[in-house]
């Protein structure tokens, strides 16, 4: 009896000292904890700064008739510019925060609501397709901030050749939005602080009246003045932007213009 007791005890003496030998040799599990990488917020903010030009003025010359022949070289485009100086630097702080042509200031030109081209010359040649375009052109800031005055604008329909049968839906003398920036691809320091610019005809924004919508990667933004702004946080790669005129009930706005979407491009 005694001897069984014995050896009891040494079995289990030596399953014992077997568990602490495999506790002390197990391998310690480690767990890697991955650290969330916060999204910058995409916001947006009033531009403030820039001199006004409440006097310039921009009137087209020629064309001089809505109605032209079909050109293979282009048709010849003339501008009147009083009170402002094309090709100067705007004399800004807001320069050194924004995208900024070093040829200075200039016209943007925009065809059927398109990207616009900048022209540091009031006389320039622009090849148009046949038929019925709408064209708008307004003075602009050397980092491309439009003057928003009402003698600061040309805004006209032109038919090349034949009109276009099927014709856009819009009228220049009722609600229309023109978009302007952003526009194209940004680099470095550029990518920063990104111009939200668009052209206004023949109404107002206001809480509780007509506002635009900008949708910025999703993210929705409601405009109640016509200025410009400012936006920041952006990720890189491409942006996709929506501006889109509505009433003060969040209905479309009619006319083919008032809704636009661009897509631009962000690199380091």
């Amino acid at each position: 009896m005694k001897t069984t007791v014995i050896s009891l005890l040494s079995l289990l003496i030596f399953f014992s000292s077997c568990k602490e030998k495999a506790k002390e040799t197990k391998p310690e599990t480690t767990v890697e904890v991955s650290e969330e990488v916060e999204t910058p917020k995409i916001t947006i903010q009033k531009l403030e700064g820039s001199p006004v030009y409440a006097e310039s003025a921009l009137r087209m010359k020629t064309p001089s008739t809505e109605k032209m022949e079909a050109n293979e070289n282009g048709i010849d485009f003339s501008f009147e510019v009083e009170n402002y100086e094309l090709g100067k630097q705007t004399e800004s702080n807001v320069a050194n925060d924004l995208a900024n042509s070093g040829k200075g200031q200039h016209i943007h030109f925009i065809v059927d609501n398109g990207p616009y081209s900048a022209h540091y010359e009031p006389t320039f040649n622009k090849e148009l397709s046949e038929g019925t375009h709408f064209l708008v052109a307004f003075l602009s800031r050397s980092y491309h901030e439009s003057v928003k005055n009402p003698n600061a604008f040309v805004a006209k329909k032109i038919i090349v050749g034949e009109a276009s049968a099927n014709e856009v839906d819009v009228d220049f003398n009722k609600p229309t939005l023109i978009y302007s920036r952003p526009k194209g691809e940004y680099s470095g320091k550029d990518t920063e602080n990104l111009l939200l610019d668009f052209y206004l005809l023949n109404t107002t924004l206001s809480e509780g009246g007509n506002y635009v919508k900008a949708t910025i990667n999703g993210n929705e933004f409601t405009l109640t003045e016509w200025v410009p702004y400012v936006v920041k946080g952006l990720p890189k790669g491409e942006v996709t932007i929506k501006l889109e005129l509505l009433d003060k009930d969040g209905n479309s706005i009619p006319g083919d213009f008032n809704t636009v979407e661009r897509t631009v491009t962000l690199t380091e």
